[in-house]
C-alpha cells in the first residue's frame, strides 16, 4: 500500500502468504511525520486484509501498536 505525498513515497509494506498478511514494515519519510500518513496506509491495508478473509501479522512495530490501539483490528490478528 503506497501513496505520494508532495512527491515522497511513503509505503505500508506486506507480503501475502496464503491466508495471512504480513506488514514487515512501514516507510513515512521525516518530512511528512506526524500527519497520520501511515494510519492511513495501515488502515487501508488491514480493511482489505478483512475483506479478503487474512489474517494479520503485524512485524513492524508500528503496525503492532496500530493494532493495539485500535480493537476493532484484532480478530484480524494472527495466532502466535
Amino acid at each position: 500500500f503506497e501513496t505520494t505525498v508532495d512527491g515522497l513515497l511513503c509505503i505500508a509494506d506486506y507480503q501475502r502468504r496464503g491466508d495471512m498478511l504480513v506488514m514487515p514494515h512501514t516507510v513515512v519519510p521525516a518530512a511528512l511525520r506526524g500527519h497520520g500518513i501511515a494510519a492511513r496506509l495501515v488502515r487501508a491495508a488491514l480493511e482489505w486484509a478483512r475483506t479478503e478473509g487474512l489474517k494479520v501479522e503485524p512485524v513492524c512495530s508500528y503496525v503492532a501498536a496500530y493494532m493495539r490501539r485500535h480493537p476493532d483490528t484484532h480478530t484480524l490478528l494472527a495466532e502466535p
